[in-house]
């Protein structure tokens, strides 16, 4: 595990993490990307956990999904399965394991502040937070995706799946986007990564 994850963190959180996932019944698969998530945790039939993180990210992101799946795990095993999976027990368990984390000594410096507030009160994706999800943008490797709020009004894009939209007005937090072939709007995040057509 140690030498998988090292490929994947940033080196001084490592000891942490491995304290972390220090249990007989918890394990972490490394996978390839999927489009939908970038991580997952779930009690296994046998009764055993298991924590799954996407290849792809960077290892700024990739710490923080693995953490956020960490938090699932703990308040599980603490407050049991009937709680909400991104409700107030999980929060409060994320919020505290991620704290020992927040420093230069890990997170670059321009990190750090939106970071802490996005702690205040973490959302179940880094994703919807626009500032945190842009800064950490710029440590990925350099792709041809976008955000949805990146593209220019009027401005085509596509999906990973080939279907193209059309960028239209913000409503409120979501910008409506119409679908070139069916002539349908559809509401879209605006931390939602596009192709951006020419």
């Amino acid at each position: 595990m140690q030498n998988t994850l090292q490929n994947y963190i940033p080196e001084s959180a490592l000891p942490k993490v491995l304290e972390l996932l220090d249990h007989d019944h918890l394990t972490v698969k490394v996978k390839n990307e999927r489009k939908t998530r970038h991580g997952d945790y779930k009690r296994l039939p046998n009764g055993a956990h298991q924590i799954t993180v996407n290849s792809n990210l960077n290892r700024f992101r990739f710490l923080i999904t693995l953490i956020h799946e960490i938090a699932h795990f703990e308040a599980y095993k603490e407050f049991g399965r009937f709680i909400k999976p991104h409700g107030v027990e999980w929060k409060h368990t994320f919020q505290q394991l991620m704290l020992p984390f927040l420093n230069p000594n890990v997170f670059p410096n321009e990190l750090l502040p939106l970071l802490a507030k996005h702690f205040k009160n973490p959302k179940a994706s880094s994703d919807t937070d626009a500032p945190l999800a842009l800064a950490l943008k710029q440590f990925d490797e350099p792709n041809d995706k976008t955000f949805v709020f990146e593209v220019p009004l009027g401005k085509t894009f596509k999906l990973y799946n080939g279907r193209m939209f059309l960028k239209g007005e913000k409503r409120r937090k979501r910008f409506e986007c119409v679908e070139v072939k069916s002539g349908k709007v559809y509401l879209f995040n605006p931390n939602a990564e596009v192709e951006l057509l020419n």
